[in-house]
């Protein structure tokens, strides 16, 4: 690369010393300015340029506001805005800039612009959308703009029409400063420092309370645990906003927040002013699009009469008032348009709503009555109904006057819970209270777009009215959904939402603490115009829309019976004083109290949901590593069972919440999810399993989640079951119920304890057949576990002839197993005893010895002409029907015999219906073996039979 004086001109290469600039002693021009060089010998001018140091002009001021030091600094950052500033408190710094737009304004309103932003970078992290980066303004900060806007929308002087626009940014946050506070006090200082004019500065404090302790700016932590969450924005004297979130707080205790809050906020005003006396610009002259007096004089001699009659007539509605009005600006023009009086066409419709207000604002103060003929503190009529969608959770309509609202409840999951981006507060929420305002409501045709800041404040005022009175998570861990529609508006319809969302909650079985109302409470002032006081005010309760259009004030209040939940002020003057505020309190309440006796007459308490087609909400406690098995690998198990249902599960620490549309999916969903995981197993509990295999004596049934239990062959049915394969088979899904556990801890189940029993004489029977049954359960596994007097505890009925012909016609013979198949069972059910134990029974029982027993063949002579069939040994393989054997009574029950054959068999001997009972252990008898069992257990009779 050439150098730099090769590429200059030969000629100016070549010119002499003493005419250079140096040698005139003259500095270079650089940044348009020409000076004097100093003496000194400077840098080789063949040298490559070297970058300066910029210095930059940076003003600073400091100041101490509750224990939190405070900086606001300029001249650093953003040098090309109309004014800028960096508030900093802790390690939270927030940017907020000030522009205006260019050339004259046409138009009669304030386009004023705030856009509050909080990007991630704020707090080293990098956002979760797919393009990673910012998009769309979230719910939280088009809050903070609406936080910001507020306050500083009265302070510009009337008739300044020119654009403005406000951006702030968090630059830094440590998560302790709710940086929506900071933004606002920094954005009045930048209008300060910026040529507009605005009739600032103004202060911006947070009032906490924690134990009945006040604290002046509260950390995020603090405010967790705090009961009041009080944001006070106000000038010198006066206030100009108020917004306010807490738990059913006293109208006295909240006078007294207000009270501390306003000299809090007044500290900021001193730093902004010497802030702006060292480094802000001079007011620019701007244009004010005013009313001549001369105009407004003409269109007041025209409009006033027949306006003043409108209002006066009570029987006008909102839209024949609106077209009755219209009609007679209508009229006006057309008189202007005669006389071609220009200057008063262009601004007669200006003109024609200061004439209304001055007309209205007149009648109020000075007679006491209001548009619609309502005394000062008198609510409009109310009408109430709940359910009345019943298919849905929950549902309301509440109606004031003409302003009618439609709410809806949504139950969902945890997991259905709102996830929330924003720098501070909680990362979801599990309440939302949506608000919508159609164009329909007002009668006009309009566009659905976006989220409008309107619609979300109004939203988020009702919803933190109503938060207050929700159970605790702990309890009620559920995501709730109030979706508020308007129907009609004429006023307050954001104190409807909170109205109509109370009621909808109750009559959606949520168990609110008590009903949540809200009113708005408006206010017309005289002023004096020399000094700018009040003269005289009156106080409105419940305010119609033209009133808030037309007044100094919209003040909403939502409270219980006990105090308040949730506050929004919102002025048109610069500013109010503190004391008016404060009576503005007891007139709402006293309005509140009135909506809140209508609403307690419709529903009072949280409603029981009983209908089947209703939806259902369960909540499940299991360990984690059994909800693991739940889900499945990569959720697929999960997945599939929402599939499979339409219900929606929700899983967070040990917690399995379930959300179904009706019962008959909840029962599905639950029993899809008992059967994989299973629950905690109850005596007496009733669960759905599979019969996974068949045995001899019962079937082991899979059922909670994988755990085997035992269905003995006497828990089959309230009669009498010879095979088991007859009742069950495998793969059969059956309801059973737990009725304990073994010594061995093997869990025992009965079909027949969860079946409904039979009719009633059946029912009789097994009843009596009971204690049978149930030494079945127990002994009769192991029938030489018998002692002497056990068979005192089968005593023969009173009823018992009458009740065994019923008993044997309609059941089979009793069934008794053999010595083996006792034996087998025993050992699989941990109740077994050893046989030795069994014959040392048998022997005590017939105070004999034990011997090995022959039976034989009967010899009596009374059965000598029966033919008889001599068998050296008897055993299972060789008895055959119709053999003849003398056996041995071994047990006495109710119903039968326990009979030895010898050999360790035994067979069973049912009682006749007539027949002889009496008998006794190691009595002889001659039977013959007439059926066998499935098992090969023979049933005997009398040889006469």
């Amino acid at each position: 690369m050439s150098s730099l004086a090769t590429k200059t001109h030969p000629l100016l290469t070549s010119l002499p010393n003493f005419l250079t600039w140096r040698a005139l002693g003259f500095r270079t021009i650089c940044s348009g300015r020409l000076g004097f060089a100093s003496s000194e010998p400077g840098p080789d001018p063949l040298a490559p340029p070297v970058a300066g140091t910029k210095v930059l002009e940076t003003f600073k001021e400091e100041f101490e506001i509750g224990s939190r030091l405070i900086t606001l600094e300029t001249g650093k950052i953003a040098r090309f805005a109309n004014g800028a500033i960096v508030l900093g408190m802790d390690e939270t710094k927030v940017l907020s800039t000030i522009t205006s737009g260019k050339g004259d304004a046409v138009r009669d309103f304030l386009p004023l612009t705030v856009d509050y932003q909080e990007k991630q970078y704020a707090q080293g992290m990098i956002p979760t959308t797919f393009m990673r980066r910012e998009g769309a303004p979230k719910e939280r900060e088009l809050l903070c703009g609406r936080l910001i806007d507020r306050p500083i929308r009265p302070l510009f002087p009337a008739g300044f029409y020119h654009e403005v626009q406000v951006m702030a940014s968090v630059l830094s946050s440590d998560g302790k400063q709710d940086p929506d506070v900071m933004a606002a006090n920094a954005t009045s200082a930048a209008l300060m420092l910026s040529d507009i004019p605005w009739g600032g500065p103004i202060g911006v404090i947070r009032i906490g309370r924690i134990a009945g302790q006040f604290i002046v700016n509260p950390t995020v932590d603090e405010l967790n645990l705090s009961d009041l969450n009080l944001v006070y924005a106000c000038t010198k004297d006066k206030t100009l906003m108020i917004d306010v979130q807490a738990r059913e707080i006293s109208e006295k205790d909240l006078e007294a927040g207000l009270r501390l809050a306003h000299p809090e906020a007044v500290k900021y005003l001193e730093p902004q002013i010497k802030l702006a006396a060292k480094a802000g610009k001079h007011k620019k002259e701007y244009k004010l699009s005013m009313i001549s007096d001369r105009a407004l004089e003409k269109v007041s001699n025209l409009a006033a009469a027949p306006i003043e009659a409108v209002f006066t007539d009570p029987s006008y509605g909102k839209f024949e008032r609106g077209e009755a009005l219209e009609k007679i600006a209508q009229e006006v023009r057309k008189v202007l348009e005669e006389e071609c009086d220009e200057e008063s066409l262009s601004v007669l419709p200006k003109a024609v709503d200061t004439v209304r207000k001055k007309v209205v604002r007149k009648r109020i103060i000075a007679e006491g009555f209001r548009v619609d003929g309502r005394h000062l503190n008198e609510v409009r009529p109310v009408y109430c109904e709940a359910g009345n969608l019943p298919i849905l959770h929950g549902s309301a309509l509440f109606s004031r006057g003409d302003t009618q609202v439609l709410c809806t409840v949504t139950l969902g999951s945890p997991a259905d819970a709102q996830r929330l981006d924003s720098l501070v507060g909680p990362p979801t929420k599990r309440f939302m209270l949506h608000y919508s305002f159609p164009p329909f409501s007002i009668n006009e045709v309009g566009k659905r777009l976006g989220l409008n800041r309107r619609e979300v404040g109004h939203g988020t005022l009702a919803e933190k009215a109503l938060l207050a009175v929700l159970p605790p998570e702990d309890g009620f861990p559920y995501t709730v959904r109030v979706n508020s529609e308007v129907m009609a508006s004429d006023g307050s319809t954001s104190m409807a939402t909170v109205c109509g969302g109370s009621m909808a909650l109750m009559d959606a079985g949520i168990p609110v603490r008590e009903h949540v109302a809200g009113v708005s409470v408006g206010l017309v002032s005289e002023v004096d115009p020399s000094t700018g006081e009040i003269k005289d005010y009156r106080i409105l309760t419940d305010i119609l829309g033209l009133e808030d259009h037309l007044g100094d004030m919209d003040f909403k209040i939502a409270g219980t019976r006990k105090g308040v939940t949730a506050i929004q002020l919102d002025i048109k003057p610069a500013g109010i004083p503190l004391d008016i505020i404060c009576e503005s309190l007891e007139h709402a309440l006293k309005g509140r109290l009135q909506i809140l006796d209508h609403m307690d007459r419709q529903i009072s308490v949280a409603r029981t949901r009983d209908d089947r087609n209703s939806p259902r909400l369960a909540t499940l406690k299991y360990s984690n590593d059994t909800l693991r098995r739940l889900i499945g690998p990569l959720g697929a198990l999960k997945r599939k069972i929402e599939e499979e249902t339409g219900a929606r599960m929700a899983i967070s620490d040990g917690m399995l919440t379930i959300v179904a549309k009706n019962q008959e999916a909840m029962e599905k969903v639950q029993e899809k999810v008992d059967f994989i995981i299973g629950r905690e197993i109850e005596v007496g509990g009733v669960y759905k399993g599979v019969v996974t295999s068949v045995k001899e004596y019962g079937a082991f049934v899979e059922f909670n989640g994988g755990q085997q239990g035992l269905l003995h062959i006497s828990e089959l049915s309230h009669e009498p079951v010879s095979r088991v394969s007859d009742v069950v088979s495998v793969g059969q899904q059956l309801s059973l119920m737990c009725i304990g556990q073994d010594v061995r801890g093997n869990i025992k189940l009965s079909l027949k304890a969860a079946s409904p029993t039979p009719g009633a004489e059946t029912k009789k029977v097994v009843e009596e057949y009971v204690p049978v049954c149930k030494e079945a359960a127990n002994g009769w596994a192991s029938v030489g576990n018998v002692s002497d007097g056990q068979n005192q505890e089968f005593p023969e009925s009173k009823s018992e002839t009458g009740e065994a012909n019923s008993y044997s016609s309609s059941t089979p013979a009793i069934l008794i197993r053999s010595a083996a198949e006792c034996d087998e069972e025993e050992k699989s059910s941990g109740l077994s005893q050893r046989s030795k134990r069994r014959s040392k029974t048998v022997a005590s029982q017939s105070n004999s010895k034990p011997k090995k027993s022959m039976p034989q063949i009967a010899a009596s002579g009374d059965n000598s002409d029966t033919k008889t069939k001599v068998e050296s040994l008897i055993s299972t393989r060789n008895l055959k029907l119709g053999t003849k054997v003398t056996a041995k009574v071994y047990q006495i029950r109710a119903r039968g015999l326990v009979l030895d054959l010898g050999g360790g068999i035994r067979g069973m001997y049912r009682f006749k219906a007539n027949g002889k009972k009496e008998f006794g252990v190691g009595d002889e008898l001659l039977v013959k073996c007439s059926s066998f069992t499935s098992k090969g257990i023979p049933v005997l009779s009398s040889v006469d039979e």
